[in-house]
């Protein structure tokens, strides 16, 4: 299929009663998938949370804005985190990369086994306010998209269905990614509910139809019918936070002895960024720098 730029949609269905997201993440997820390396099991695993990412970029009002998803589970993936901003950035890494695993019974690739089903899920939101909002719930399976809407119902007390995938061809690229979020306002009626929880369950997968050339429109249709309202559309993209200025004050922090003895023993230092694994060598007269600013 001809590719297209990510996006996320925001749409309201059943009179306005049921509000739901659906986003197109095939480059972000690419972009993660060559920037880390990641075998497939991981690929889909990192993919389905920073399109979870994406989605939830629809929540933040303010530029400024932003949520920090973790995965703390006992797979062999380690941790994974994703951070996405309201300017429509997502960036995330996880602490193994390489992870190869049988598929699932389904023949599908077995990211409940890379993630693992004991640990905990983390939402981190930073909406400008004192403290940030922090909300945690048990794993419940580690596919990922069961887990969030297992953390809406309980953490957030809106009833919620996601359906997120990410489709890995055999050279590790990306041949699809996005998802769903639909949630039940506080209006939605029992008939609202049972309905649309029997078109969820009727709905293919969802990388199997943005593959097929669907689009998270056709999603949106499928789930909550023709009468769909789309409210509001916008980008999202890959972007690190990351620069040479603000590792530089990582060093700093350091302080002195530390940056001392870094400066007797390697006379340079090299970093790399986590989130997207650009690497930033400092030389000696920095480090000299940075020793003379910290404490």
């Amino acid at each position: 299929m001809s590719d297209i730029g990510d996006y996320v949609l925001v749409a309201t269905g059943h009179d306005g009663r049921v509000l739901a997201y659906a986003a197109y993440t095939r480059a972000i997820v690419g972009e993660l998938q060559r920037r880390h390396q990641t075998w497939p099991v991981v690929t889909a695993a990192l993919g389905r949370v920073a399109t979870i990412g994406a989605l939830l970029t629809a929540t933040l009002k303010n530029d400024d804005h932003q949520v920090t998803l973790q995965i703390h589970g006992d797979g062999p993936a380690g941790k994974i985190v994703v951070v996405a901003t309201g300017t429509g950035t997502v960036r995330g890494y996880v602490d193994n990369p390489f992870v190869d695993l049988p598929t699932n019974p389904f023949g599908k690739l077995d990211v409940s086994g890379a993630v693992g089903q004991e640990g905990a899920l983390y939402v981190i939101k930073d909406l400008g306010l004192r403290e940030p909002y922090r909300g945690s719930v048990p794993l419940v399976s580690g596919e990922i998209g069961e887990d969030f809407a297992y953390y809406f119902a309980v953490s957030e007390q809106i009833p919620s269905a996601v359906a997120v995938g990410v489709l890995v061809a055999p050279d590790l690229s990306v041949l699809a990614a996005g998802g769903i979020i639909v949630q039940m306002l506080p209006d939605a009626t029992p008939e609202d509910i049972a309905e649309v929880e029997k078109k969820i369950t009727e709905l293919p997968q969802v990388t199997s139809l943005l593959h097929a050339g669907e689009k998270p429109e056709d999603l949106l249709v499928r789930i909550l019918g023709d009468d769909v309202k789309i409210l509001s559309e916008y980008p999202v993209v890959f972007e690190c936070t990351c620069g040479k200025e603000r590792l530089g004050k990582i060093l700093v922090s350091l302080g002195k002895q530390e940056l001392t003895e870094m400066l007797e023993e390697q006379g340079q230092a090299e970093l790399v960024c986590h989130f997207c694994g650009e690497k930033y060598l400092f030389d000696y007269k920095e480090l000299e720098g940075f020793r003379d600013q910290a404490k």
